[in-house]
């Protein structure tokens, strides 16, 4: 985008409930929404935290020997990069010409019971311009979700701005979110489950997760100076069907916690949107990235207003792989590569060309 280039254009943040743990008809229900949002005017479309298929909210409320099956059904929904399901939501966003950020649960070949917390946005041309997976699950979380790496820690040049994302508790960490500060981010884009018990419903004290993610919204725009979209997730019939198994206290504890909020913000932190918690819904804003100017004149912590004399950051993004292989044969004479070669090519780096001399 040419300096001094500000994009006008309308975002949507789809406050949806996940067909739960069935990834064909949730991605039906997303290009579904993706074409609604579109008819509309959004050119960015923005959904929840593992939309795809479902949020595991049984893992806060039931003991995990007791959830095995659960664990099972979602490993068996979980979605690859390369899959048809993403497929089919890359072609939705060609298809209406609009950006698109989805949250999903990644599986992976390499295993088929290790799971992620991620998220993918694609461009209006239908290609993935950045996958994300979280950092580091939140709570019981980790019972379900592996840690994440810092690939996904990108701001990427789009038509409408650069865009940076997080999801949920990510946008606590004051690294992360400078992270992508540090990238000149314009508009930001939060996910959120549908509901996050921290205590049974008869106890007091449990967390209120729509005044939670009020704080890190209006944190993050108006440290920032950035739009925040925040796209949360709904409890619907599906999720009380598939969760029907729990205990009763378990349900009741589900059903009487806080429920999230779907809104948007501008660079001040102000609510710019309608605002969404119980039911389903698209809430819509226009965004005018000139607006992020401004604000940089009183406080600009990537800019004039930080010292970099003193703080120093840096962030390692290349990707995290169990193993790295060689394949092709070393001869005798070879100089093999070192085991700290080895690791570098693991986390992103190039192996050494060998010279396969005769004997």
């Amino acid at each position: 985008m040419p300096q001094g280039h500000y994009p006008r254009f309308k975002a949507a943040a789809c406050h949806a409930a996940s067909v739960f743990l069935n990834t064909p008809k949730t991605v039906d229900k997303l290009c579904d929404w993706i074409a609604e949002a579109a008819r509309n005017g959004a050119s960015l479309v923005v959904f929840p935290e593992s939309f795809v298929a479902g949020f595991p909210v049984w893992a806060a409320v039931q003991s995990p020997i007791l959830s095995h099956d659960f664990f099972k059904l979602l490993a068996s929904q979980a979605t690859r990069l390369e899959s048809p399901a993403m497929s089919k939501i890359q072609m939705t966003a060609k298809s209406h010409g609009v950006l698109v950020s989805v949250g999903f649960t990644e599986g992976t070949e390499t295993s088929v019971g290790c799971l992620w917390n991620s998220n993918v946005l694609i461009g209006s041309d239908g290609a993935i311009l950045n996958h994300h997976r979280k950092l580091m699950p939140t709570f019981y979380e980790k019972l379900v979700w592996a840690s994440g790496d810092g690939r996904g820690l990108r701001v990427v040049e789009t038509e409408v701005g650069r865009l940076g994302m997080l999801i949920c508790g990510e946008n606590t960490n004051p690294l992360a979110r400078y992270a992508l500060m540090a990238q000149g981010e314009q508009v930001h884009m939060s996910s959120y489950p549908p509901v996050w018990p921290t205590r049974p419903v008869t106890e007091k004290g449990g967390y209120d997760l729509r005044r939670a993610i009020e704080i890190r919204a209006g944190a993050h725009a108006f440290e920032a100076k950035v739009f925040n979209i925040v796209a949360s997730g709904a409890i619907d019939l599906s999720m009380r069907d598939a969760l029907a198994s729990l205990d009763k206290q378990a349900m009741e504890t589900i059903e009487k916690s806080p429920r999230p909020v779907s809104m948007v913000l501008d660079p001040t932190g102000a609510i710019v949107s309608d605002v969404l918690s119980e039911n389903e819904g698209i809430v819509y804003a226009d965004i005018d990235v000139a607006e992020c100017v401004e604000p940089k004149q009183f406080h600009d912590v990537v800019g004039y207003y930080n010292r970099y004399d003193i703080f120093d950051l840096s962030i390692d993004r290349s990707p995290r792989d169990p193993a790295a292989f060689i394949d092709h044969a070393v001869g005798r004479n070879d100089a093999s590569p070192s085991p700290l070669q080895i690791k570098k090519a693991k986390n992103g780096g190039t192996l050494p060309v060998l010279d396969h001399k005769a004997d």
